[in-house]
C-alpha cells in the first residue's frame, strides 16, 4: 500500500465522514486517492476557512475536524485557523502537504517550515518521514487532539512519503501508547470535593461561572443539577455559553466586558465563586484585584496549568467538568438542601434592574431589535456562529441560548471572518438544524467567498449582516476613549451583498426597517440556498454596558 492510500484508510479507520480543504502539488497523492473513496472533501476556496469550518465541525459535534492543505502557502494559510482552534481548546487535524524529504532545508519551491511555524499554536505537531509510520501518527494525533484539554494536532507530509510503498501490510492501531503522553480522567480528590461541598452549603452569595470547559466535557446536565440542587445563579463566559440555559431562573447570562451587568455585579458581590472549566481570562475579571475579590474561590479544571494562573483559587481541583461534578454531586446529596433565599431575591431584583432592552422601532434600525427577532426563531435546532466585533457581543449578549454546541463563536483570538467558515463546519455536522452565522460587512468579506462552497456543496446557512459600514467595535473603542477619532474604520459603501449573494446563485435581501426583519429571517432559515440578510443599522450605536479595559466588572460605561 502507498503511503497516500495508507493515509485514506488511517481516516476511514477512524471513522471521518468529512474533510475541509484544498490541495496542491505536494498533496496531490492524497487527493488522487481521494478520487476514488475515502471520507466526503469539503472544496473550500481558502485554507484558512477550511481549518474555521474544522473548527465549526468539531465544536458543534464533539468530534474531530479534519482540514487539509498542500504545502508553502497553503499550509501557512491554515495557521490563523490552527491558532484560533489551540486558544479555544477545539480539537482538529490539520494536514499539510510537505516537499518531499530529501529536499526540506533546500529552500525548494513551495516549502515552509510549517512545523516550526506551528510549535506555539498546536497541542503537538508531527511530520512523516517514513510511510510505516503513518498508522500509528495518525492515531496518536487523533488521541492526543481529542483527550485531556483538546486542541488541533498538524501532521506534514512529505510528497515521497505519500508516494512511497509500505514495507509491512497495513493495520490501524486501536490504541496507541505515547511517550510523556497519559490519559487519566480524574473526578477530583475526595478532600477537595468534600471541602467544596461544605463551602457551597456554608455560603450566603454563591455564584458559579462555567465555562467552555463545561461544553467540551459535556457536563450540562450536572452543572443544572448543581445549580438547582443548592439554588445557586450561574452566568457562563463567552465560550461558555449555552453551557447553562438562558432561560433558567438562575441565569444570568454571560459575564465580562461586554457582558450582563446583573451577571458583573453578582460575581462582585458574591462570597463564594465556582469556576468551572474556566480560565479567568482578562475580558471576564478586568482588573484582577477586584474580581470577586471578597469571594473564597473554587477552580475545577482539566488543565492544571490554568489552576491559579490568572487568579488566585482557594480550593483548585484537576479534573474532567464532568467527572468531578458527579463525584461532587453524591456528596451534595448527602446534605440537606440549601435555598440562598436571600441572595437570590436580590439576584432576580439585578436581573429586572439591569435588563437589556430589545424593543426599538427607530429607523436606522437597532441591533437589538435585531437581536430581538432571532431570539424568536432560535430553537432547540438553531445553532448560532458568530463574526468577531460588535456583532458577536450583540449576540452574545442579547441571544438567549439554551443548549450546549448551539453558540460558536472565536473567544481567545478573536478572529474576524471566523463565524461564516464556523458555519459551514456545522451545518456539514448537523444537517437537520438551521444554522445562522450573525455577522457584519466588516467580518464577511474577509471570508465570504466561501459563499461559493456553499452553494457548490450543498451547504445551506443563513448570514445575518448588522452592516453600518464600519468596522464596529473598533470604531465603538475610538468614539469612547480616542475622542470620536475615526481613524480608518469607514469600510464604504460597497458592495451590494444581495447581488453578491446573487453573484454566487445564492439568496439575498435587504432590510432597511424593523418590521422586515422577522420575514427576512424566516425565509432565509427555511432556504435550500445559502440566504445574507443585510440589515441597515444604525452606525452611531454601541454595545453597551461596556467594562472599561483593566477596569471594574460592575462599573460599565452605561447606555442610555
Amino acid at each position: 500500500m502507498k503511503g497516500s492510500n495508507a493515509i485514506v484508510r488511517s481516516l476511514e479507520e477512524e471513522g471521518v465522514e468529512y474533510i475541509f480543504g484544498i490541495l496542491g502539488g505536494a498533496i496531490m497523492e492524497v487527493y488522487d486517492v481521494l478520487y476514488e473513496h475515502g471520507p466526503r472533501h469539503i472544496l473550500m476556496r481558502h485554507e484558512q476557512c477550511a481549518a474555521h469550518a474544522a473548527e465549526g465541525y468539531a465544536r458543534v459535534s464533539g468530534k474531530v475536524g479534519v482540514c487539509m492543505a498542500t504545502s508553502g502557502p497553503g499550509a501557512t494559510n491554515l495557521v490563523t485557523g490552527i491558532a484560533d482552534a489551540h486558544m479555544d481548546s477545539t480539537p482538529i487535524i490539520a494536514f499539510t502537504g510537505q516537499v518531499p524529504v530529501d529536499l526540506i532545508g533546500n529552500d525548494a519551491f513551495q516549502e515552509s517550515d510549517i512545523l516550526g511555524i506551528t510549535m506555539p499554536i498546536t497541542k503537538h505537531n508531527f511530520q512523516i518521514t517514513d510511510p510505516e509510520d503513518i498508522p500509528y501518527t495518525i492515531k496518536a494525533a487523533f488521541k492526543i487532539a481529542s483527550t485531556r484539554r483538546p486542541g488541533p494536532v498538524l501532521i506534514d507530509l512529505p510528497k515521497d512519503v505519500q508516494q512511497k510503498e509500505m514495507k509491512k501490510r497495513f493495520s490501524y492501531p486501536g490504541d496507541v501508547d505515547i511517550p510523556g503522553y497519559k490519559v487519566m480522567k480524574s473526578g477530583g480528590h475526595t478532600k477537595q470535593l468534600k471541602d467544596i461541598a461544605s463551602t457551597l452549603m456554608n455560603t450566603e452569595r454563591p455564584v458559579i461561572i462555567a465555562g467552555g470547559g463545561t461544553i467540551l466535557s459535556n457536563a450540562s446536565r450536572e452543572l443544572i443539577q448543581l445549580a438547582e440542587s443548592l439554588n445557586i445563579p450561574v452566568t457562563t463566559t463567552l465560550m461558555g455559553k449555552g453551557s447553562f440555559p438562558e432561560d433558567h431562573p438562575l441565569s444570568l447570562g454571560m459575564l465580562g466586558m461586554h457582558g450582563r451587568k446583573a451577571a458583573n455585579v453578582a460575581v462582585t458581590e458574591c462570597d463564594v465563586l465556582l469556576a468551572i472549566g474556566v480560565r479567568f481570562s482578562d475580558r471576564i475579571t478586568g482588573k484582577i484585584e477586584t474580581f470577586a475579590s471578597g469571594a473564597k474561590k473554587i477552580q475545577i479544571d482539566i488543565d492544571p496549568s490554568e489552576i491559579g494562573k490568572n487568579v488566585e483559587i482557594d480550593i483548585p481541583v484537576v479534573g474532567d467538568a464532568k467527572l468531578v461534578l458527579q463525584n461532587l454531586l453524591k456528596i451534595i446529596k448527602k446534605f440537606k438542601q440549601k435555598k440562598n433565599t436571600e441572595w437570590n431575591k436580590k439576584i432576580q431584583r439585578f436581573k429586572r434592574e439591569f435588563a437589556p432592552i430589545y424593543d426599538y422601532d427607530d429607523i436606522p434600525i437597532k441591533q437589538q431589535r435585531v437581536m430581538k427577532e432571532v431570539n424568536r426563531i432560535i430553537d432547540s435546532k438553531t445553532i448560532i456562529t458568530t463574526e468577531v466585533g460588535q456583532c458577536q457581543m450583540w449576540a452574545a449578549h442579547y441571544l438567549n441560548i439554551k443548549n450546549p454546541r448551539h453558540f460558536i463563536s472565536s473567544g481567545g483570538l478573536g478572529t474576524m471572518g471566523s463565524g461564516f467558515p464556523y458555519a459551514i463546519g456545522a451545518k456539514v455536522a448537523m444537517p437537520d438544524q438551521k444554522v445562522i452565522d450573525i455577522g457584519s460587512e466588516g467580518s464577511f468579506q474577509m471570508t465570504g467567498q466561501e459563499m461559493a462552497t456553499c452553494v457548490e456543496e450543498d451547504i445551506p446557512v443563513a448570514v445575518v449582516l448588522l452592516n453600518n459600514r464600519y468596522l464596529g467595535m473598533v470604531m465603538q473603542w475610538q468614539d469612547l476613549f480616542y475622542e470620536k477619532r475615526r481613524s480608518h474604520t469607514y469600510l464604504g459603501e460597497v458592495p451590494d451583498f444581495v447581488k453578491l449573494a446573487e453573484s454566487y446563485s445564492a439568496k439575498g435581501v435587504a432590510v432597511k426597517k424593523p418590521s422586515e426583519i422577522h420575514e427576512a429571517l424566516v425565509e432565509a432559515v427555511k432556504s435550500d440556498l445559502p440566504f445574507v440578510v443585510d440589515i441597515t443599522v444604525d452606525t452611531d450605536e454601541h454595545v453597551l454596558p461596556m467594562m472599561k479595559p483593566g477596569g471594574r466588572i460592575d462599573r460599565m460605561i452605561e447606555g442610555k
